[in-house]
């Protein structure tokens, strides 16, 4: 946070995205605490500004009356583009591909991709560099050496089955329609490109249609073993092997659903709590810690660094869990460790019962849409599908119960 100008008021977040309108660039969003006064004269001030071409003011009370937006129907998915300017090559002086100008240029094609993206349509696929793919196959191969010793059992199983359909190999990087296709048959997730670091308001949102963002490019060749941003190496090494799992697939579509509509106070807990577990969680198999959060599989930084004697391990407790700061630029110095991996998606269904929202809501499988859980009709039509699935479970139980007995 800062405070511009000499009018008292701080910004509290910022946002960025590229927009589809002609002879505009980007578009920003700025939440600001202040004064009136002093918002409008900030406001003056901007539209001053030749570069600034369009600009609206929303006040205090009237945001206070607006519901939260979400998606409603897959399709909407397409104004979920929100990105959060942070660790990119083209602003950050830190970032490993700040200097380089040809690593710029190939990020804003491959970025551009996404932009233009609707869902539905196929993913475009990239023709990666020799440069590139040399980068994802020394990641993969150091990850794979550490797989038999650090990772979680539902990951190496998955993992596993990805080199066997010869979708996941050191010398070559995926494309994204194919692994797509792969956890439609699996767990019904499918993935839709993304041009970087999304809000998690958006982020969160998509899970709750079963889809998740995935960035295509490739994190800079001179710092292979850790990023500080989302690439295809985090998200196809670290998350996709989950995401094959159906428990995991299943509690990962719950998040998604209990976080649309909430307030911003809860979503930054929920992303916190994320980022923790599903990004940097450990869990004990077998008697010994294993890593199960795709910040962690995708790093082999990370993964020694995680189960070394250097960070900080805490048990995992959701409400402490939720306000502790964390690191985004670095290797982690506090990880928080479940006894097993259903504790920890069980605390997390736990916490999002206590998400407050004027309403439920339920996703509809065949309309691929969310429905407000908000009138008697809309009631006693879920019921009535709930009593036919529970029905059936039945008859298969007592089915199996006969022929136990027969045996």
């Amino acid at each position: 946070m800062f405070q511009p100008l000499n009018t008292k008021t701080t910004i509290l977040h910022i946002e960025s995205r590229q927009t589809r309108t002609k002879n505009r660039q980007f578009e920003i969003f700025l939440e600001c605490q202040g004064s009136k006064d002093s918002v409008s004269s900030i406001s003056n001030v901007l539209h001053q500004n030749p570069l600034i071409q369009e600009m609206a003011v929303v006040g205090e009370k009237e945001a206070s009356k607006k519901e939260v937006w979400f998606p409603s129907h897959i399709s909407d998915l397409d104004r979920c583009t929100h990105l959060i300017t942070k660790f990119e090559p083209d602003l950050d002086y830190n970032h490993p591909g700040f200097s380089d100008k040809t690593y710029r240029q190939r990020r804003k094609i491959i970025s551009d991709i996404a932009f233009d993206f609707k869902q539905g349509q196929p993913i475009p696929r990239i023709e990666y560099t020799q440069s590139e793919i040399k980068t994802w196959g020394h990641v993969y191969r150091q990850l794979k050496n550490l797989h038999s010793t650090h990772v979680c059992w539902e990951y190496l199983y998955n993992f596993e089955l990805l080199e066997k359909e010869g979708i996941y190999s050191p010398d070559n990087i995926p494309q994204l329609e194919d692994v797509s296709a792969f956890l439609r048959r699996k767990t019904g997730f499918s993935l839709r490109p993304v041009a970087g670091l999304l809000s998690a308001r958006d982020f969160l949102a998509s899970l709750a249609f079963r889809v998740f963002q995935c960035t295509q490019y490739i994190r800079h060749g001179d710092k292979p073993e850790i990023s500080p941003e989302p690439d295809c190496i985090h998200e196809l090494l670290g998350h996709v092997p989950m995401l094959a799992d159906p428990t995991f697939a299943q509690f990962s579509q719950e998040l998604g659903l209990a976080s649309l509509g909430a307030s911003d106070e809860d979503i930054e807990k929920f992303a916190t709590l994320y980022w923790f577990t599903v990004e940097f969680g450990l869990c004990k198999q077998g008697g010994q810690l294993k890593a199960y959060g795709a910040g962690t599989l995708s790093s082999y930084a990370e993964l020694k660094h995680s189960l070394s004697e250097a960070p900080q391990r805490l048990p995992f407790d959701p409400d402490t869990t939720a306000v502790q700061e964390y690191k985004d630029d670095d290797l982690q110095p506090i990880y928080f460790v479940v006894e097993s991996f259903e504790e920890m998606m069980d605390k997390m269904r736990q916490y999002s019962l206590r998400i407050r929202r004027p309403y439920e809501v339920h996703f509809d499988p065949y309309t691929q849409s969310v429905q407000i859980l908000n009138s008697k009709d809309m009631l006693h039509q879920q019921t009535r599908a709930l009593r036919t699935e529970l029905d059936n479970l039945q008859r298969a139980i007592d089915r199996i119960q006969c022929l136990t007995m027969a045996a």
